[in-house]
């Protein structure tokens, strides 16, 4: 396979690696060109109840595995009942919510 060496390497990218040959390897530092010095905006964080409410919810399990399990050897000693209305009427109450809340 040949080498096409008529690619050359874009220079204009804002970002001067500058390293030598046969250095180690991250032993080199990066700048950043800036095309003029102009004053930084400082941003504010705000920090809302809903972030606590998140950080709550990170700390719940999302998985109950002690139910999965009973429900698991329920299954295979076929003792597990299936309830289609009770499904329905989960899945129809799901629906309605999730439509009322994207009309709000």
């Amino acid at each position: 396979m040949k080498i096409d060496t008529s690619v050359k390497s874009p220079t204009n990218t804002g970002v001067k690696e500058t390293a030598t040959r046969g250095s180690k390897p991250g032993a080199g530092t990066a700048t950043v060109a800036s095309p003029a010095k102009q004053p930084v905006a400082q941003d504010k964080v705000q920090i809302t109840s809903l972030s606590s409410q998140l950080q709550a919810m990170e700390n719940t399990p999302v998985i109950d595995s002690a139910r999965v399990e009973s429900i698991k050897l329920a299954i295979s000693e076929g003792r597990f009942k299936i309830n289609p209305e009770a499904i329905a009427d989960s899945l129809l109450a799901s629906v309605k919510d999730l439509v009322k809340n994207q009309k709000g």
